[in-house]
Parts: C-alpha cells; structure tokens; sequence
C-alpha cells in the first residue's frame, strides 16, 4: 500500500513548480523565476527535515526527492542557458553527468539486479553548488556585480560535477568487478 507523506507532498510540489519555473525564464522574468526557485529550494529542505524528524522517510520519496531535484535542475541549466544566464558548456557538463549516473544505475541494475546508491559527500558538494549556481545567476538580474563572482562560481560548479561523475564511474566499476558477490 502506497501512503502519502508530507514530505512526498512536498517533493511533489517541487515537480510540479519546475514548469512554472521554466515559463518564467522563458517569459523572461527572472524575478519571478527565482521566487518559484527559493520556494522548490525551501521545500527540498522541509521534505528531508520533516522524513527524518518526524519519522516519515519511504521509499517512495527515496527514488522521487532525487528524481524532482534532477528535473529541477536539468530544466533550469537547459532553459537558462538557452537564455543566457550560464554558458551552454556548463549545461552540457551537468547534464552528462546525470546521464552518466542514470547509465550507472541502469548497469547496476541489469548487472546485479539492484543498484542501491548512497550520494556521496562529493555528490551532495556538486548538487549544492548547482543550485548556488542557479540561484546566483538569476539573482544577477538583479545585482549586477553577481556576474564576475558567477563566473568562478562556473568554473567550481564544473570541476564538482566532473569529480563526482568520475566518483561514481569508480563506484560503478569497482561494484561491478565483484561479480556476483555484490
């Protein structure tokens, strides 16, 4: 039986924002866009907050918090970069690596028939500073001297999302030559 939570609620609300946010980029009002941007931040943190202290962690919300915050953050580099907010190369560094780690997990999962995958500090390092990264590029439509600190904040972001690419490519290489021990 499926029960719903509140924090499935939440991470809920934080896929069904993502269009929303994406129509405000396109629209081209970046204000807006941020807003709707701090709200799915502010409940990515509320679910997590409210799983664990109130003992409401499922199974359910351990596939779909990761799942809305890869939806979130694929259509903000996408849509921003078709706008001009991030250079195009980080989009493309950021979303081969989540392709890389969904081709890890399919590997795993064909290859042993489960693929249970713990985020790293590196990992949880790299999804933060894309959501700065976001966050601050939207925030630069409104004051301007944002725009060189994003620039090294680019570059951070890049070097993150490599090194946790590469973290789970050893991860996945070294739990696949155990064979069939898992």
């Amino acid at each position: 039986m499926l029960t719903i939570t509140i924090p499935n609620l939440l991470t809920c609300l934080r896929i069904i924002l993502t269009p929303l946010f994406v129509i405000y980029i396109i629209d081209e009002r970046p204000v807006a866009a941020l807003v709707v941007f701090v709200i799915a931040g502010i409940s990515d943190g509320a679910d997590g907050f409210i799983a664990r202290v109130f003992n409401q962690k499922s199974r359910l919300g351990s596939y779909l918090d990761p799942l809305a915050d890869k939806i979130l953050l694929v259509a903000a580099f996408v849509t921003l970069a078709a706008r001009g907010f991030i250079p195009a190369w980080l989009t493309v560094v950021v979303i081969s690596r989540d392709i890389l780690i969904l081709l890890g997990v399919l590997l795993l999962l064909l290859y042993h028939g489960e693929a249970t995958i713990k985020p790293s500090v590196v990992s949880k390092l790299t999804t933060c500073f894309q959501l700065v990264t976001v966050f601050l590029s939207l925030s630069a439509t409104l004051f301007l001297s944002l725009v060189k600190i994003n620039q090294y904040l680019y570059w951070v972001t890049c070097i993150f999302t490599i090194s946790s690419g590469l973290h789970y490519m050893q991860y996945w290489l070294r739990a696949m030559s155990q064979g069939n021990s898992k």
